[in-house]
This record gives structure tokens, sequence and C-alpha cells, in this order.
């Protein structure tokens, strides 16, 4: 295997770079014809036969050997047993994670409010947790005990009453990791299914899987189809993209760092984006020669180099202004400000789903531990998308409480704008609550 790259090299000064990069960022989440259908045939068996459909389909995808749904659930105590059969190093690296991402998430809870008017009318909100959150985690080798925590524990901070967990086992093969966060998030329920049934039978319910209120986490091109599907009837938390980092640097970065930053994207998967974009085009040299030096070193490098030289790029600028300009315009998941000053920079970042401050700040640290959420808007949606967060395990409600004054004041002014729209019942209705004038008839 060869192992140096032919990343891309864009120039903001060209007539087409806007051209040039649009199809770098272009990716098309849409699945196709066969997988939408397979998916539909899945969620429909799931709705009519449920558990027996779950075992079927577990026994046809994952090589289980499941006799009945029964197979298929891990109760509390092997949650906690999975705790004893990791390394102390990594339960505490799990609780230190934990706890920081908790403690983070404990500030984003949201509190009921009201006001009341001069006449007694109280008007406010009333914020809710929901009652019962899915959590599907990818299983097998492509395991990630991070997503456990950075999706049950904003869950759990929200309030949610019951937590439900669904991860595929293939060929059997268990994840204490996962098992073990699972156990520390506080995850109440875990059934060790997958892909697009997994979804249906959240969205749905079965004999023994509830039904939820929410689905959250990552999965394959099956799982985002289905989430797509079931989208209404439960909500979700995002359909997103492959991984994505942008680097903007002044080009005062050690190389090897920013190359190394890169590749903690492109070793995701084949269809990551990874982006260096900088004033200095010396610099752009540097890392591409830092690039090529450290591929053979990763585990990974074939992901690393299809991901690199598919999608990846090392764009100049004219200036520090203009990187903030290409950043928005691009909108990344990821995104690290190494600079000599991020703080100077931060208010002209208008569009990114988390913002890495400074030459220290690897963007791995958000993945694992830092505390923010690692569950971020994809492929442009962090113009108008957030992270996941305890918010989105809450529902707020609108309390409107009218006075006998404050609805008779009320009452004239729905009582013109409906007569307005020739909406007679909503105006007599508001109509019926109005006092009359003592002295009027």
């Amino acid at each position: 295997m060869t192992t140096s790259t032919a990343i891309a090299r864009l120039n903001a000064a060209d007539p087409d770079f806007a051209r040039h990069l649009d199809h770098l960022l272009s990716w098309e989440s849409v699945s196709d014809d066969a997988v939408n259908q397979r998916v539909l045939d899945i969620i429909k068996a799931v709705r009519e036969r449920g558990d027996a459909a779950l075992v079927e389909f577990t026994q046809r995808f994952d090589g289980v050997d499941a006799k009945s749904i029964d197979d298929l659930i891990l109760g509390r105590e092997r949650l906690e047993l999975a705790l004893t059969r990791i390394t102390q190093t990594q339960r505490d690296a799990l609780e230190k994670a934990a706890s920081r991402v908790r403690n983070y998430h404990e500030r984003q809870k949201q509190d009921s409010w009201s006001y009341t008017e001069a006449d007694g009318t109280v008007l406010g909100q009333k914020v809710t947790p929901l009652d019962r959150a899915g959590l599907y985690v990818p299983g097998g080798k492509a395991s990630y005990p991070s997503s456990v925590l950075m999706n049950a524990i904003p869950a759990k901070v929200a309030g949610v009453g019951e937590v439900v967990m669904v991860v595929p086992t293939p060929r059997g093969e268990v994840n204490e990791l996962v098992l073990a966060a699972a156990c520390i998030a506080g995850v109440d329920r875990v059934f060790t299914i997958g892909g697009a049934q997994a979804v249906a039978a959240l969205a749905y319910g079965t004999e023994s899987v509830p039904q939820v209120d929410k689905v959250v986490g990552p999965g394959n091109i099956y799982v985002a189809t289905a989430k797509r599907h079931v989208f209404g009837q439960v909500g979700i938390d995002m359909i997103a993209g492959p991984s994505e980092i942008l680097v903007v640097c002044d080009g005062q970065t050690d190389p090897d760092w920013i190359a190394m930053d890169l590749f903690s994207q492109a070793e995701h998967d084949e269809d990551a984006q990874s982006i260096l974009v900088s004033p200095d085009a010396a610099f752009l040299d540097k890392v591409a020669a830092s690039i090529d030096k450290l591929l053979p070193t990763m585990e990974r490098a074939e992901i690393i180099k299809t991901s690199i030289n598919g999608r990846g790029a090392l764009i100049q600028v004219r200036d520090m202004q203009q990187a903030m300009e290409v950043a928005n315009r691009i909108a990344p998941e990821h995104l690290e400000l190494s600079v000599a000053d991020p703080q100077a920079w931060l208010p002209q970042i208008r569009h990114a789903g988390a913002i890495f401050m400074g030459r220290h700040t690897s963007e791995a640290l958000g993945d694992y531990c830092a505390g923010p959420n690692h569950v971020l808007p994809t492929s442009g949606t962090a113009r108008f998308s957030s992270p996941l967060g305890v918010y989105d395990f809450q529902k707020r409600s609108s309390i409107i409480f009218c006075s006998e004054q404050g609805a008779s004041e009320l009452g004239h002014t729905a009582s013109i704008l409906a007569r307005g729209e020739s909406l007679t019942a909503h105006a007599r209705s508001a109509e019926y609550r109005i006092v009359a004038d003592k002295k009027g008839n």
C-alpha cells in the first residue's frame, strides 16, 4: 500500500473557488431506493410481528443465536458486571468523563417560569422532561462508549423517566466498555438489537421493547433511514452525515499537531471530511509534508488516506478575515481556531457545531471528556442546528390563566381578529367572557 496522499489544494483567490468548495462539501445523505424499501419492510414487520420480528432479524443480520426476546435483554446486573470486567484505568476514565459531561449539561437545564400582569392574568411556560428516551448505540468492533455518555447523561439530567438503550452484538460480540458506560450513565434497560429493526421497536413498541418519545444516537445508513421514516411518530435528534473537522490556523501551530487533528476525523470512515484553512501557503506545504510523514504510522492509514484524498483539502486564504468567511460558509461540525488569540475571532464565527479554542485544544478532547456534547450538526446544518443537549429531552408547554378582567379585555381583541378571519365560533367563544359594561344594557 502506498501511503502518500494527494489532498486537494484550493485557493480562495481563484475565480472558481466557490464552485470547487461546493463540490468538496457536497454529500448525498439520501439512501438509495433499495435501502429505503428494505427499511420500510423491516419497520412494517416489526409493527406487525413485534418481538418475533426482532428475534428473526437479529438472527439473520447479526448472526446471534437467539431463541426468544429474553435472550436479547440485558438487566441492570449485567451492566454492573461490565464495570468489574473493564480495567480500573478504563473505569476511572469513564467516570471522569461522565462527571465532566454531567457537570456541563447541568447548566443547560431549563426551569418553568411565569409572570402576572396587572389585571391578574398569568402567562408562563411549563418545562417537562420526556417520559422515555431511546438511545441507539453501534455495536461490535465499531463501539463508542463515549456516545453512550453523550446521549444518556443529558437525558438523565433533563429528568427523563426511563432511558432505553439498543445495541447490536454481531456474532455475539459484546463490548464491555459500552455496557460499563451505560451503567455509569444510568441507562435503565438494554436490548441487544440493532439496525432499522431496533429503531422501529423504539418508535412503535413491541411486547417487550417499550415505545419511546425520542430516538437519539448514531448509526449506519439503515439506522439513519429508519430514523427518517419514524420521525413524527417519535422525535429524533438528527440525521447525521459523516464526521467533519475544519481547522483554521495562522501558521504558527506545529504542523504535526494539525496533521494529526485532520487525521482524527479522517479515521472515522472514508466519507469523513478534514479541511485546513490558512493564509500561510508555506505552512500548508508543511502540513502536507506532515500528513505524508505521519500517515504510515496510523493503524487506520487506508481509511485516512481515502478520506483525505476524496474529501479533504488545504485551503489558502488572503488573511484571517477571509478564513472566518470560509469557516462560516462551510458551517463545520467541529471547528478548531488554532490561532494566537482565538477569543478575538470568536465573535465572527456564526456557524459551527463546536468551537475548539487555541493551539492546545484538540477536537479529540471534545469527543471524550471536555464536557460539551459531541453529538453535533453535520453537512452544513450548523447554520440552523445545535449540539445535542438537555433541551432536546425537555418539552415546553405554554401556560395561560386569565382573570375575569383579563379575559374581558383580551376578548375584545380576539373577537375583532377572529371575525376578520371569518371564524365566528372563535369570536363568540371569546365574546362570552367579555364583562358587560355597567352602564350598558
